[in-house]
């Protein structure tokens, strides 16, 4: 499964080579795939294939078969249409918007750069205590930022986009976020049916073992991991879209989806001033089944948490 996925994403990145390209402010020319970073205090950028695909999770994907009746929380069978029904309908999104994602999700070090230049206000903690162990950790450098609300990261984007004289940085849609995890799969996870800790950075040791399923050797790390470890790109280049921190999105949070069908729709339809931003790709603290690419949370915009991060696009 994992090498057809991989085929998929490469005829059809390969297909999109063929007929994209996009000159930067600086000249530089960039197709569907290629890396680029723009300033020295900008995230590496890789331009993303236009193309389309199925959006959400099947009936039946999710092992945390729980849902909610007389006020209480029960366990369901897999495929009862109360388990996570954020995640439904499924239906097709075309993208429409040609656009690059961050190549990993945006760093400590990345962050204080916007800090000690006077654009971002918030200096988040580097000290939290290892999530089921015991001690505490510190994070600094290349680990994903944590501790930062949605209201913090529009002013990282602000000062971004000031640094290279555009308004073309921005957050993603949960749209675009789910397509760039995704890389041309529709399986529930960007490398298959199951991932181990190996490729992903969740807590191994809170995954449901089910009957006839077998679990070896997954890790329960406690805390993140600096954004260029692990074996946890897609096929698309793409690290840690699954696991390591949740990641903040643009898009306003529905009970289920409303069936906008191009990513113009996503972004002209559903953000809004002031609502509950969802976030997307499970974290070091939650199990296997909170890594899949459809899984859904959301928070409120100004509340900070030590399990949220985030990665910025660049419209192209």
């Amino acid at each position: 499964m994992r090498i057809l996925s991989v085929l998929f994403a490469l005829l059809l990145s390969s297909q999109a080579i063929a007929d994209e390209s996009y000159t930067l402010p600086n000249g530089t020319q960039v197709a569907p795939l290629d890396v680029f970073q723009e300033c020295d205090a900008c995230p590496e950028m890789i331009v993303l294939p236009l193309g389309d695909f199925m959006m959400g999770g099947r009936l039946g994907e999710s092992t945390y078969a729980y849902v909610v009746r007389d006020d209480a929380i029960v366990v369901a069978e897999r495929d009862d249409p109360g388990v996570r029904p954020n995640e439904r309908p499924v239906h097709h999104v075309t993208m429409d918007i040609p656009v690059a994602m961050g190549r990993n999700e945006v760093t400590f070090e990345q962050w204080m750069m916007c800090v000690d230049a006077g654009g971002c206000r918030h200096t988040p903690r580097d000290t939290y205590r290892r999530f089921g162990h015991e001690g505490q950790f510190t994070y600094r450098g290349t680990y994903p930022v944590m501790d930062i609300s949605y209201n913090d990261i529009t002013e990282y984007v602000a000062w971004l986009n000031s640094l290279i004289g555009q308004n073309v940085y921005r957050l993603p849609t949960e749209a675009e976020w789910e397509y760039a995890a995704r890389a041309g799969t529709q399986t529930p996870f960007a490398q298959g049916e199951w991932v181990h800790t190996d490729q992903v950075n969740y807590n191994g040791q809170a995954v449901p073992r089910e009957p006839g399923a077998v679990y070896e050797g997954l890790a329960g790390r406690g805390g993140p991991v600096p954004v260029e470890t692990l074996d946890a790109a897609n096929a698309w280049g793409l690290r840690h879209m699954s696991g390591n921190v949740m990641e903040v999105t643009a898009s306003c949070f529905t009970d289920t989806y409303l069936g906008w069908s191009t990513a113009s729709e996503w972004r002209r339809l559903g953000i809004q001033a002031e609502c509950e931003r969802v976030s997307r790709g499970g974290s070091y603290q939650t199990s296997m089944d909170f890594q899949r690419v459809a899984l859904r949370g959301s928070g409120l915009q100004h509340y900070r948490f030590k399990g949220n991060g985030f990665r910025v696009l660049r419209e192209l």
